[in-house]
């Protein structure tokens, strides 16, 4: 069943024969069936304008034999039968979603517009009461205000040459009408709220309530009945006793008084005038703000300035400004690392190692980082523009050894060696403590492998000989002649061997002999040691 008006009315607008089947659900012969006295009669689609009452009269000409109410809709007795369920939706949501469900849960195959002259014909007073917009009550003073972004338009930067979207935050007082207007360039989370903190300042005060559009700098989580406040914002207002209250979403009448204005301040400050800089326009906006939006004449004050009815009945019911500043932050989300940093910024920050791979919230300021895991504080940090701060203390014990082993850490190790050992630290670490500083670590670290007592006698050895140094301490212990009587100083070879290692000393011995190169029975015995 369909409507053969609907039918006409579409072929007369243009559309094909195949469209009208396709869309409407029926048989293309229907369709050429309804539309062939209108094609005998000369009419073709894209003439003279025609109403439905125009088809009407031309189709019961055509189709006598059709009843009246038939004629007018044929599918009209098809949707009576779910006049309870329409009548339960009119009103809150659209004949869209009336259709859509009718068409999925109750498998209706009629079209959109049949439904609405349905609607209109036999629910006209349910479509009035639809319809009906309550009007708010009045705001009292002081108790509220209104706040959202406007466009403004496109602006070059005279110094830089660049072209910038520019926006106006406008915070509007329902009671009073006055306003408050400041462009910005970007519309992060730190315009938002330094341009409340220039709000509050300009009106000296703060209204209970701040009514924000469901921008994601003011609400993370749009929701009517607990909508989830970022925490910068939930920071600004309870550090000045306000309540945020976001509108609901897509719902501009939930603050009229703020959307009213935007051509208003289009027209008034934007169009027309030239800015030399970003501080320059937003100076300007405050005078703008004060001397001509403040006093104009508003129709709904009935005629009274703004400016003038919020210095008589609103400025006194505003909340007082803290004693203290408020300080900006900007709060952000990171991810620790595997290197136990964080990235805020262009700047590292270290966070302690039991955290890598969990998400924290970051509070940065002007002079401090502050990290927080599920509302705790767990590390802190004076901020730094660029760069890495790291506190060693953030890093396992065991990852960061060779970092905390410093000059007085190695000093006491030796001591617990013996005195040979500490003679030769105190000998390196003398001089270009920290040059040096690696080659103490090395010698204290052959306790691992060769033991305190066999590295004692090494470091006496070395000393014996004059090289206290890490090359030949090693050698010696490679060598394993820590413990063998102490070499003949008058030779040159001896000493070169334990000055130079276990490699110096093999050459030493392979090549200590007679004049034919034979080596002695302590030579053999010796290479034969030093290859072992």
């Amino acid at each position: 069943m369909v409507d053969i008006t609907e039918i006409y009315v579409h072929w007369y607008a243009g559309r094909s024969k195949s469209d009208l089947a396709r869309s409407l659900g029926v048989d293309r012969k229907t369709v050429r069936k309804y539309l062939a006295p209108a094609e005998a009669s000369g009419i073709a689609p894209g003439g003279p304008p025609m109403s439905e009452a125009d088809w009407g009269k031309l189709i019961k000409g055509w189709f006598p034999e059709l009843a009246d109410r038939r004629l007018r809709q044929l599918t009209w007795p098809e949707i009576d039968l779910h006049r309870d369920f329409i009548e339960s939706l009119l009103g809150k949501v659209t004949v869209s979603t009336i259709h859509q469900r009718l068409r999925d849960e109750h498998k209706l195959e009629v079209s959109q517009s049949s439904l609405r002259r349905w609607i209109r014909d036999t629910l006209p007073d349910e479509v009035k009461k639809s319809q009906v917009t309550v009007l708010r009550d009045e705001v009292e003073p002081g108790s509220e205000a209104q706040i959202d972004y406007g466009f403004l338009g496109q602006w070059i930067n005279p110094r830089t040459g660049k072209r910038h979207r520019i926006w106006a935050f406008v915070m509007v007082l329902p009671a009073s009408r006055h306003m408050f207007m400041r462009p910005v360039v970007h519309l992060d989370q730190h315009a938002w709220t330094e341009a409340h903190v220039a709000a509050f300042e300009y009106f000296g005060g703060i209204p209970r309530r701040l009514v924000p559009d469901n921008l994601k700098t003011g609400v993370d989580k749009p929701d009517l009945y607990d909508p989830k406040i970022n925490k910068a914002y939930a920071e600004l207002a309870t550090h000045y006793g306000a309540l945020v209250d976001p509108a609901r979403a897509l719902k501009p009448k939930d603050k009229p008084r703020v959307e009213r204005p935007m051509p208003y301040i289009r027209d008034s400050f934007w169009r027309g005038r030239e800015f030399v800089s970003l501080e320059q326009m937003q100076k300007e906006a405050v005078i703008w703000s004060r001397d001509v939006a403040g006093r104009r004449d508003c129709r709904p004050l009935d005629g009274a300035a703004p400016a003038a009815v919020f210095a008589a009945v609103e400025a006194e019911t505003l909340l007082p400004l803290p004693h203290t500043a408020f300080v900006l932050a900007r709060w952000s989300t990171a991810t620790v690392g595997p290197d136990i940093h964080i990235k805020v910024g262009r700047t590292l920050y270290s966070v302690p190692w039991k955290l890598i791979g969990r998400r924290v919230d970051v509070r940065s300021t002007a002079t401090m980082v502050q990290v927080f895991l599920d509302g705790e504080l767990v590390k802190t940090h004076a901020a730094l523009e660029q760069g890495k701060r790291t506190d060693r203390g953030d890093y396992p014990p065991e990852k960061i050894a060779f970092q905390m082993r410093t000059p007085v850490w190695c000093r006491t190790q030796a001591s617990e060696v013996g005195d040979a050992c500490r003679t030769v630290i105190d000998l390196l670490l003398e001089i270009n403590a920290l040059y040096r500083l690696r080659a103490a670590q090395g010698i204290l670290g052959l306790r691992k492998k060769y033991g305190e007592t066999r590295l004692e006698a090494a470091c006496a050895k070395a000393i014996a000989v004059g090289d206290p140094s890490y090359r030949t301490i090693k050698g010696i212990l490679v060598a394993g002649t820590e413990t063998d009587p102490e070499p003949e100083t008058s030779g040159d070879a001896g000493a070169a061997a334990f000055l130079h290692g276990p490699q110096q000393l093999f050459a030493t011995v392979a090549h200590t002999g007679n004049a034919d190169g034979d080596l002695d029975d302590q030579g053999h015995h010796d290479a034969e040691e030093v290859r072992r």
